[in-house]
């Protein structure tokens, strides 16, 4: 049989269908497999690890085929348990295949410690921001008498005077004592007023 008898043939159009057939065969197989092997289409919903210790979300994770890794600790915040989990990535209600980590940040177990900044002949607008920044809070005010209105002359805390650079904990509030701006310069002069009655006399008079 000559060749363009043959690829005309019955028998090797059927062998044509046959290699075809054996090829899609394949290919079925082997994206099943796929499929199978990286859980396509079976993923996991990350859940809500707030507020709960480390060894807590460690059990939680586990019984899911999850894993977490601890980022880092934060700041104190009072809303959450000490030590407790504050933050998570992915977020809770996330979809995530078996075996994905979960990066959690903890929250630490007490403030930290805090300089207090130099507030002293500041105003009180500049001061309260001042003490915002480095994560303080405004106290209690009271005035006393003083040339400048709501100039800061003092810090206090527990009733204790504070001098700038003391260290306190975070997120402590500190009392101000503001200048009350009732004294007038020529109120402040008055004790350096000169009596000429105790002058001595000039010569010649």
């Amino acid at each position: 049989m000559s060749l363009r008898a043959y690829l005309t043939s019955r028998v090797f159009f059927f062998q044509i269908l046959a290699a075809m057939a054996i090829v899609a065969a394949i290919a079925y197989l082997f994206f099943h497999w796929i499929t199978y092997t990286t859980n396509h289409g079976q993923e996991i919903t990350v859940p809500d690890l707030s507020k709960l210790s480390a060894e807590q979300a460690e059990e939680k994770l586990a019984s899911i085929d999850l894993d977490y890794i601890i980022l880092d600790t934060v700041d104190f915040r009072p809303d959450f348990p000490k030590l407790s989990i504050v933050e998570q990535e992915p977020k809770a209600g996330s979809k995530v295949k078996e075996g994905r980590k979960i990066y959690i940040k903890i929250n630490a177990d007490k403030y930290t410690m805090v300089a207090v900044p130099d507030l002293i002949e500041k105003t009180y607008r500049q001061a309260v921001p001042t003490l915002e920044a480095v994560g303080l809070a405004e106290g209690t005010i009271t005035y006393k008498p003083y040339l400048g209105k709501d100039m800061v002359l003092e810090m206090r805390m527990n009733g204790k005077k504070l001098k700038p650079g003391e260290k306190v904990l975070k997120s402590s509030k500190i009392d101000l004592v503001l200048g009350d701006g009732k004294i007038t310069y020529e109120e402040t002069v008055d004790t350096t007023t000169v009596d000429t009655t105790q002058m001595p006399p000039i010569d010649g008079q």
